[in-house]
């Protein structure tokens, strides 16, 4: 018996209508196929609907698909940026997920006024973010919001937290100003080339052959993260990825030709529980009763 493999699909940015409709179609389509997730690019500062808010649109027109949106962190600051993806997740009870952007394009980047980052900059700015969203989707306890009418008190203060995260180029006290996300934290997903594979749940490898992707499969997982999907071009021999990687990240143009054979992980009701990633216990539960 082969061994199962999580599915991924990678869709751009629509800039019409009518692509919405389309992207709407496919998504469904990827949802009854058994895709595990879907993945939405975006290019800041082009004349297309930012990838966060079609998540959003598609969070009410799908049921089991995870959605992760390309979120940049050199243009989207984090509060908003944590704080959008923790809405995601409760919009869809609990299927979000984070494709980690790091855009250095310089028209992009003079959307939001700033200049040229150098890699080592760009490298810091984006572990900054993840790890500053990570600590505001802790910053509500899990039990916080009490909704005690007896004395008009909706959450428990205590259980509430101020993050004061000071990072190389921001500052951010928090909390966050939704509760937690109900999958704890949401599923981080970012290519292994970022340099901060260690904090991603799913690291994206590429490679010309099996063996290259095997290698920098096997690196990832040494490096933290959690699992390793292939990122392919289009259509492969997923067969032979099996037992390699724990998913595979593919682009198909028509999905009424089907999805290449193979066997498919089972869905669960949240993201994290199909790709089998634990809840993280909050840290700031942990702190408060240590």
């Amino acid at each position: 018996m082969s061994t199962p493999l999580h599915l991924a699909l990678a869709v751009d940015t629509p800039s019409t209508a009518a692509d919405i409709d389309a992207l709407e179609r496919t998504v469904t389509a990827a949802e009854r196929a058994g895709v595990a997730f879907v993945t939405i690019a975006d290019s800041p500062g082009a004349p297309r609907v930012e990838a966060g808010v079609l998540a959003s649109f598609l969070a009410r027109r799908t049921t089991r698909i995870g959605l992760a949106p390309t979120l940049h962190v050199s243009t989207t600051e984090p509060f908003h940026l944590a704080t959008q993806l923790a809405s995601l997740d409760h919009a869809t009870l609990g299927r979000a997920a984070w494709v980690v952007g790091a855009t250095r394009d310089a028209a992009a980047l003079a959307t939001v006024g700033r200049g040229p980052l150098g890699p080592e900059e760009l490298r810091r700015e984006t572990a900054d973010v993840i790890d500053v969203a990570r600590r505001l989707w802790d910053s509500w306890e899990d039990d916080a919001v009490i909704r005690d009418v007896a004395t008009g008190r909706f959450l428990d203060r205590d259980r509430v937290h101020h993050v004061d995260f000071e990072g190389a180029g921001f500052s951010v006290a928090g909390p966050l100003i939704t509760p937690r996300p109900p999958q704890g934290q949401v599923v981080v997903v970012g290519s292994d080339t970022l340099g901060v594979t260690g904090r991603l749940d799913i690291a994206l490898v590429g490679g010309e052959d099996v063996e290259e992707i095997r290698r920098r499969a096997a690196r990832a997982r040494q490096h933290g993260a959690r699992l390793a999907f292939a990122d392919l071009a289009g259509p492969a021999d997923l067969a032979r990825l099996a037992g390699v990687v724990d998913g595979v990240r593919l682009r198909i143009d028509d999905l009424d030709a089907g999805l290449p054979p193979v066997e498919l992980a089972p869905i669960g009701p949240t993201l994290r529980e199909t790709l089998g990633l634990p809840r993280p216990a909050n840290r700031y539960a942990i702190a408060r009763t240590a």
